[in-house]
């Protein structure tokens, strides 16, 4: 009887040292989760003001600001989409202000950089502004990027971002990617939507004179013409149409386009090369090298007036 009291008192105690360790590691738990909550609400409550600041500095124009002070907290929170879209604009927009090449990759590369990691997250595959900005970030990056900034700013378009830029960007990414009939169609997109500017008539001029459709370029050039007050803009547009008219066989008027651009512009290279290459045809070989060298010391660097002149 005495053994089994002994057993009874022993269980007895054991089983009080089990319910109070699960009451203490249960009071543990909550203690431990009640700080855990705290500890995110004031998380949550640290980045409001954060975000607010970001987006007083972007509204201020201060985007180097924004661009510092996004890479020092994605430092700590690199998967952090505000803070990768944020940084991937304001690399952007400090890109595009450079004044040296080199600069404004380092910046564009940091932007395309920041923005991939976004697309990582669901809203980032339709962001329009986050795909608008990409497309524009692969234009800037060079010809061998032109499929890429086809894609993102076909694909903002797609998600409803309807920047007015878009269609003329577009055009010039589908030259670079020879792809001319979709340039054609996307700067016509884009002189649908905006005013007709001298820029956006040349580079449709432009397409389909690679498409070989001369009498379409040809209207688009007059136009041109006829608006711009840029002095670069109209001598771009005589040699283009030269180059037209030096097809059809009008060597005159082409001479004309060619004189123009030569006399106006006070020494264009690449208008006496074609006034050379216009003599050379009609035989007049003297008259031909003279225009050859006149490019040739106007730009050294001009390669087919040196080939033509043997040097």
């Amino acid at each position: 009887m005495v053994k089994d009291r002994s057993k009874s008192g022993y269980k007895v105690r054991k089983n009080r040292r089990r319910t109070a360790y699960k009451a203490t590691l249960l009071v543990f738990l909550v203690l431990l989760i009640s700080i855990m909550a705290v500890n995110r609400l004031n998380l949550m409550q640290k980045d409001v003001p954060v975000k607010k600041d970001f987006l007083q500095l972007w509204a201020s124009g201060n985007f180097e600001e924004v661009y510092l002070h996004s890479r020092d907290q994605l430092s700590q929170k690199p998967l952090d989409y505000f803070l990768l879209t944020v940084h991937g604009f304001s690399a952007y927009e400090l890109a595009i202000a450079q004044i040296t090449n080199y600069n404004t990759l380092v910046y564009i590369d940091n932007c395309i950089w920041s923005l991939r990691k976004a697309l990582l997250f669901k809203e980032g595959q339709s962001d329009g502004r986050l795909l608008y900005v990409l497309g524009k970030a692969y234009y800037y990056k060079g010809t061998g990027y032109s499929d890429l900034a086809i894609k993102y700013l076909e694909m903002a378009i797609e998600n409803g971002y309807d920047e007015v830029d878009i269609p003329q960007y577009l055009g010039l990414a589908y030259i670079s990617a020879k792809d001319y009939r979709s340039s054609v169609v996307a700067f016509t997109r884009a002189l649908n939507s905006s005013f007709a500017s001298d820029t956006l008539l040349l580079s449709i001029a432009g397409s389909y004179i690679a498409l070989g459709e001369d009498d379409a370029a040809r209207a688009y050039l007059m136009r041109c013409l006829e608006i711009s007050m840029d002095s670069q803009m109209i001598f771009n547009a005589r040699l283009y149409l030269g180059e037209i008219l030096f097809r059809k066989g009008d060597l005159i008027e082409a001479e004309a386009e060619y004189l123009k651009v030569a006399e106006e512009s006070g020494g264009n290279a690449e208008a006496h090369y074609r006034l050379g290459e216009l003599y050379s045809l009609n035989g007049e070989t003297v008259r031909a090298r003279a225009e050859w060298r006149k490019a040739v010391q106007i730009d050294p660097a001009h390669i087919p007036a040196r080939s033509r002149l043997n040097i």
